[in-house]
């Protein structure tokens, strides 16, 4: 089959739904690609680094299957065939009436924007890949309009503070923006519905700043949901007071399937510091940096490719009985199947009834401490045995007996007593001490007697095996925690 790439219709657009690096895999899996001449100038692709990638410049709208980065326009979707496949990203939720005029079509629609966010789809999730660019370039713009350092610094000519950035929802275009200031220097807040991400914000420098609300977000859908009025008055009077205190807010809340909330007021704006009020509303930040967007989003396309080709023959299938792709599907041979089945992926356990009962089967498989008599009784019995051992056994053996009890308590009491992370690189040491074994077996190897030589030997190989797994594995150990 032949794989079209097509030049974006929307002015202003310089993203290309696949690079020369994308489509020399795309070949790879069997498939043919088409690149509409100049579809890749804006992203600095030229139609020369197509053809040396294997690809070919022509009509792509003819094509079996016709790649885009927004939805075509009208006139785009005119020229192709019919039973034709377009992947773009469509807003099928916002965009009702694209949604029926591609149903009225006999093509088959996926939405790139459409994609579940669970595990096996992060491969294809575009959203993600989109947000990640758009929240460091916001960045990157604000720090070009901000006028100064981001970082504090002492100089001989004084002191400077470094910039105070508040940054409005901590998905993955919040978690980029956080990233990418902080590496800045700046000091970085960042405020969000979804409990679960505060251990993120936290690991990328910043301050999550709760909202002290009723209602608290446990994502189902790995998505932000719209919050209750009570919510939105607490989160209003938490921007309200961080504002006057911040040089730079940085808004990356969205709802899928609905406009973006908006939570900065202009009172808000009206109170931050002079110097800092500057609005800057770019919708295209992703577009921005064409290059590196378009790379992610091909790859983003080649992951689903792969997904849909399980033969790699260059024959597309489309499963419905895959969660994936039955949620990217808008239309299917003009069938409109929009809206999916909801997915639903709990980022955190949500709270519920048969949770408390749940619980009574995990406490059973809890370990119960030995009652005190009953670990008297069997510390005794194990004194008892010892002595009567000591007792029958020659002088000779009775200082081996010693050594060995005091081993056995001493080994308990420490290694019993260590934190479980520990015990692989506590092990590794102690097993090396073994490599006494190899000296004794060593001076007992030639004595003459084969069963002596036949059990030096194995105590060897095995002691020998002991000893440099155990630094090996110390060494490994020590490499995960060493930087680079």
């Amino acid at each position: 089959m032949i794989i079209g790439v097509i030049r974006e219709s929307q002015p202003g657009e310089a993203r290309v739904s696949a690079t020369p690096a994308t489509a020399a895999q795309l070949i790879k899996l069997g498939y043919e690609v088409v690149v509409e001449p100049a579809a890749g100038a804006r992203s600095k692709f030229t139609d020369e680094a197509y053809v040396a990638a294997g690809a070919a410049i022509g009509d792509a709208l003819k094509a079996d299957i016709v790649f885009g980065v927004n939805a075509p326009s009208a006139e785009q979707l005119d020229a192709m065939r019919d039973d034709a496949t377009v992947v773009s990203i469509l807003s099928p939720d916002l965009r009702p009436g694209l949604v029926e005029d591609l149903a009225r079509r006999p093509i088959t629609a996926l939405a790139m924007d459409a994609v579940p966010r669970i595990s096996r789809a992060q491969s294809l999730d575009v959203l993600s890949s989109m947000a990640n660019i758009a929240g460091y370039r916001a960045v990157i713009e604000a720090a070009h309009v901000f006028g100064r350092f981001f970082t504090g610094q002492v100089t001989a000519a004084g002191k400077v503070p470094p910039a105070n950035v508040l940054v409005v929802g901590a998905g993955v275009a919040g978690l980029a923006a956080i990233g990418a200031a902080g590496s800045l220097g700046a000091v970085v807040r960042a405020t969000d519905p979804r409990p679960e991400v505060a251990d993120q914000v936290r690991s990328l420098g910043g301050e999550y700043l709760p909202v002290e609300a009723a209602e608290v977000e446990v994502s189902a859908t790995g998505y932000a949901k719209e919050m209750s009025d009570d919510y939105s008055t607490k989160a209003a009077a938490l921007y309200a007071q961080q504002c006057p205190d911040v040089d730079i807010i940085i808004t990356t809340a969205l709802i899928p399937g609905k406009p973006a909330p908006r939570l900065i007021t202009a009172p808000m704006v009206a109170s931050m510091k002079p110097g800092s009020v500057t609005i800057i509303g770019y919708t295209d930040l992703a577009g921005r940096l064409p290059a590196q967007a378009s790379q992610l989003y091909g790859t983003n396309l080649v992951n689903l490719m792969k997904l849909m080709t399980p033969g790699k023959d260059g024959q597309l299938v489309l499963d419905f009985d895959d969660v994936v792709q039955r949620s990217m599907t808008v239309v299917r041979d003009g069938e409109l199947t929009w809206p999916p089945p909801p997915v639903r992926v709990s980022a955190t356990p949500a709270v519920s009834a048969p949770a408390s009962a749940a619980l009574a089967p995990a406490e059973s498989h809890v370990k119960k401490h030995m009652p005190p008599g009953r670990r008297f009784a069997v510390i005794g019995t194990g004194a008892a045995v010892f002595f009567v051992l000591a007792a029958l056994s020659p002088p000779a053996l009775q200082p081996h007996l010693t050594v060995f009890a005091l081993a056995i308590v001493i080994g308990y009491y420490v290694i019993g007593h260590v934190h479980h992370a520990l015990h692989t690189p506590l092990m590794s040491v102690t097993n090396a001490i073994s490599g006494i074994i190899v000296v004794g077996a060593l001076l007992e190897i030639g004595q003459g007697n084969a069963w002596v030589t036949a059990l030096s030997a194995a105590a060897i190989l095995l002691a020998s095996i002991n000893i440099f797994g155990g630094f090996a594995v110390t060494r490994r150990m020590l490499s995960m925690f060493s930087r680079s």
